[in-house]
């Protein structure tokens, strides 16, 4: 699925897994950042597609019930305590690489390996979510969101912290802040290139100047933004968000019958919200019901998870 900005996959490279399960730590500062999203009747999908071959539409309803969701995505500042709790150590780290948008490079990108077709993605060497530009990059923010974090990396914080990841319907409706079938998060109003700013997306010419006119070259704090009607930061832009489910298109077509069957083959994991390399001129993935998959061993700079709560916050 990778496209544009989309999150490019490993190729299946996979590091043996390291044990990493732990007691779940219900201590108070996991929750006390939450923000109660109601339950009843949700909508998957919508009735206005753009990108029909994606399956999001038509919409459904279904019930579901009220959850308690992280404000925004988790931070550095957050993971950074779930591994010193746990020593938890992440895929990228045991791979010893993950991938870094070009031109975020530290030096430059000369010499470094790059993806075919999709040349401004470079395995950095030493990219974590410590240093999410390699180690001659800087220290990553305490606020900004914790990136090149595997699906099995967003799943062991979730548990450990008491919550889990979110369900694509669960993540529409929280996204939607109570608006109903709206494109964004504030609305239908798209963000453009000079004047309006609500998210952290491009703006200029990918993949080689980014204007930054919105203040962000590259991840925003995980709090920037105005939040939606749920109180809820960034559901869409910044970073993608992995969710519990495997991906596959909503269809009984022919057509997606093969790439059903390739999705499952890989392990694809669902993704949702874009990220801060999205535009609509190429990747038009930072609306509602957009959505993308990826393998779970994929690792990359713009790339983290949301975590949800079936309890509220003690």
């Amino acid at each position: 699925m990778a496209e544009g900005c989309c999150p490019p996959g490993t190729g299946g490279s996979v590091a043996p897994a390291i044990a990493t399960a732990q007691p779940v730590d219900a201590s108070i500062h996991h929750q006390r950042n939450c923000a109660p999203v109601p339950g009843g009747r949700a909508q998957l999908g919508t009735r206005d597609p753009v990108i029909p071959g994606d399956c999001e539409g038509p919409p459904q309803v279904r019930k579901i019930p009220a959850l308690w969701w992280g404000k925004g995505a988790i931070s550095v500042a957050q993971f950074a305590r779930f591994v010193a709790a746990t020593g938890h150590v992440t895929l990228a780290e045991r791979l010893g690489w993950s991938f870094v948008f070009h031109t975020h490079v530290p030096g430059g990108a000369a010499g470094t390996l790059g993806v075919a077709g999709l040349e401004w993605w470079r395995r950095i060497d030493g990219a974590t979510w410590a240093r999410p530009c390699g180690p001659q990059g800087a220290e990553a923010a305490g606020d900004l969101p914790a990136t090149h974090i595997a699906w099995e990396d967003a799943r062991a914080f979730a548990a450990w912290a008491g919550g889990r990841l979110p369900r694509e319907i669960e993540w529409e409706h929280a996204a939607r802040g109570g608006l109903g079938d709206v494109r964004f998060p504030w609305g239908d109003a798209p963000p453009d290139d000079t004047a309006h700013f609500p998210c952290n997306i491009w703006q200029g010419d990918f993949p080689h100047q980014n204007t930054a006119a919105d203040g962000h070259d590259g991840p925003a704090p995980v709090l920037a933004f105005a939040p939606n009607g749920y109180g809820l930061h960034q559901m869409v832009g910044n970073v993608w968000e992995w969710t519990a489910e495997p991906f596959r298109l909503r269809s009984l077509s022919r057509s997606a019958k093969p790439a059903n069957a390739a999705a499952a083959r890989a392990g694809q994991k669902l993704l949702k919200g874009g990220s801060f390399l999205c535009h609509e001129s190429y990747c038009y993935r930072y609306r509602i019901p957009a959505r993308t998959g990826n393998t779970p061993d994929s690792t990359s700079a713009h790339t983290g998870f949301r975590v949800v709560y079936d309890s509220p916050p003690a």
